[in-house]
């Protein structure tokens, strides 16, 4: 095999590959003995037809595709054998510039890392937000200590009110027609969280336990069915059960049995904590952020299109991974906005872009700093964890798989890394 290679046009490497007659002769035969088995032809049994009479019967280059699929990933990794600084980010582009008996010529262009022209990541200036904690926000936490352990309870003695949950059977129609979907049984409805169209809920305020009435609302015109939108409807409504949330009240003896705090002082102070790191873990996020931002926009990369392909195509998996949690596939969802998964792709390319040139600008700053986790820093973090997990150290790295190992190591250059653009640059 010979090869040629040159840089070409947005972060590629255009690769030139030659076989010689002799070599390409050898990948034809290797493709004849692995695929000879689906031939038949008169006179001979399936697998045992000679290369020769396949070739005169169905054409010279009968195996010329096959050959080509199995021997151009021994000769492709060849060359990036011998050619250490052609660092594939994607696989490549393959095209046939010659083919005949006497060789093969085959033009690869490669996606490389780019280069990275860095701007200034040092000396600058980065304002760093403050999040104090009030009073209101310790009150609000313990609110919603209250809701989840509040409970409902029947309500006697009075019509229904905003804020109550209701118990009802409801029957709509338009024009007198029943439609698919409007009728329900026992129904639970919290009056003013807004589930049912415009108008709905505000009719139930003021029924009494027992009551059956007819509410009449509109369809939004922008409504989901077609059949409904913007149609004045009527809904036959009864009433069973009126309901309240009743909230604990909040004492030592709650505090303890809720969170197991010694009182409600001591819980409090505890919030406050809690707060005032999430505040403060909120700034330091946010302030790195701005860094990576200032410094990436000052900073140039020749981006080649697959790598912000990859990434596109990692950011619709994600959406995808989340969508099947909540029980729906990305095509209905798309089918439903009226988007081909072409159009949605399109509009993650400029966050995907934006994504892909921050990486490799870390990356650069990276390399630049030449920082690296070291044996020492792995085991310092690896020890950590075997505190927080109760277990002995060689217990936790017996247990420890590559994977883990990475994460660890690349966990640590990203906080070296950090602290490194911390240290270099002014934070006010």
């Amino acid at each position: 095999m010979k090869y040629t290679f040159e840089k070409a046009e947005k972060s590629t490497v255009k690769v030139e590959i030659k076989l010689s007659a002799k070599e390409w002769e050898e990948a034809i035969n290797a493709a004849y003995e692995k695929t000879k088995g689906r031939y038949s032809l008169p006179g001979f049994r399936k697998g045992k037809v000679p290369k020769h009479l396949l070739e005169a019967t169905y054409g010279v280059g009968v195996f010329y595709e096959d050959a080509i699929n199995n021997s151009f990933p021994k000769y492709y990794g060849e060359v990036l054998d011998k050619e250490p600084s052609i660092e594939p980010v994607a696989n490549p582009d393959v095209d046939i510039k010659k083919i005949d008996a006497k060789g093969l010529t085959l033009e690869v262009i490669i996606p490389v890392k780019p280069d990275v022209k860095l701007g200034a990541y040092k000396g600058i200036k980065f304002n760093k937000k403050e999040y104090n904690v009030t009073d209101e926000d310790v009150e609000e936490d313990i609110k919603r200590l209250q809701e989840r352990n509040s409970r409902m309870v029947d309500v006697e003695g009075r019509a229904v009110e905003n804020g109550d949950t209701v118990i009802i059977d409801y029957s709509g129609s338009v024009d007198g027609v029943k439609f698919d979907g409007g009728t329900a049984e026992k129904q639970t409805l919290v009056i003013g969280s807004n589930t049912f169209i415009p108008g709905f809920e505000e009719q139930i305020i003021g029924m009494n336990k027992g009551d059956e009435k007819d509410i009449k609302v509109k369809f939004p015109d922008d409504y989901h069915a077609e059949n409904l939108k913007g149609k004045d409807s009527v809904f036959a409504i009864k009433l069973h059960e009126i309901k309240k949330k009743e909230l604990p009240e909040v004492t030592d003896e709650f505090i303890k049995d809720a969170v197991g705090a010694e009182s409600l002082e001591a819980y409090k102070k505890e919030v406050r904590e809690k707060l005032e790191k999430q505040n403060s873990d909120r700034a330091e996020r946010e302030l790195e952020d701005e860094m990576i931002k200032k410094i990436t926009e000052t900073s140039e990369v020749e981006i080649p299109d697959a790598m912000i392909d990859q990434q596109v195509d990692h950011m619709v998996q994600e959406m995808e991974y989340r969508m099947s949690y909540q029980g729906l596939k990305l095509e209905d969802y798309l089918k439903y906005i009226g988007k081909t998964m072409e159009d949605y792709r399109k509009e993650y390319y400029p966050q995907a872009q934006e994504n892909v040139k921050s990486q490799l600008v870390i990356q650069k700053i990276i390399e630049e700093e030449k920082i690296e986790a070291t044996d020492a820093d792995v085991e310092e973090r690896v020890a950590e964890m075997a505190k927080a997990q109760d277990k002995p150290v060689p217990d936790v790295k017996k247990n420890m798989q590559a994977r883990q190992l990475d994460y660890i190591k690349n966990e640590i250059i990203i906080k070296k890394f950090f602290e490194t653009l911390k240290s270099g640059n002014v934070i006010e």
